[in-house]
């Protein structure tokens, strides 16, 4: 009987300081990769604020060819929304929303995931003239990890794991502009 309650009080112990470590822990993250295109700012934006041209060069998008897209509102305008279905673990089912249009410079959107596991997160795609023919492209996405699974957040390797993606994003849609 002693042993069991030793047990136990080490087990409380343990759970103890790692709810203490995940209240200190970050518990927001944030991944952004850039690429310069040689094009103008004008045409490279009016090309990545449509959601359909969007699923041409991301990462995601091309993971499952049978994955089903709808999409709903005016493609390219504020309101309008891409969905996704994958069986694909990776792609899993959800939907992007653009949030706010800034001309020639910077689209938001809302990201909303269903599956595999419910989450959200915000994204933005930004262009900035470098020269007349040449535009400097953002893709970034950000987000909150609740307590007390933030714990993980150091584990999950955000920067490494989103940003990969985000990298290979941006050079198909470097491939595809050029």
């Amino acid at each position: 009987m002693l042993i069991i309650k030793r047990i136990l009080i080490v087990l409380i112990l343990i759970i103890s300081i790692v709810l203490i470590a995940a209240y200190f822990m970050p518990k927001e993250y944030a991944v952004e990769r850039e690429i310069t295109i040689n094009k103008p700012v004008d045409s490279i934006f009016n090309y990545v604020k449509s959601l359909k041209n969007q699923n041409e060069f991301s990462v995601w998008a091309n993971m499952d060819p049978k994955m089903k897209v709808s999409y709903k509102g005016n493609d390219g305008a504020v309101g309008s929304i891409s969905s996704w279905e994958s069986n694909v673990k990776e792609v899993g089912v959800g939907e992007q929303e653009i949030t706010k249009i800034t001309e020639n410079r910077r689209i938001d959107f809302a990201l909303r995931f269903k599956k595999p596991m419910e989450d959200t997160a915000v994204g933005f795609m930004s262009t900035e003239p470098v020269s007349t023919n040449q535009t400097k492209v953002k893709w970034g996405i950000s987000g909150v990890i609740p307590y007390p699974t933030n714990i993980m957040l150091p584990m999950l390797k955000m920067d490494q794991m989103i940003g990969n993606d985000l990298e290979k994003g941006l050079e198909n849609l470097k491939d595809k502009m050029e």
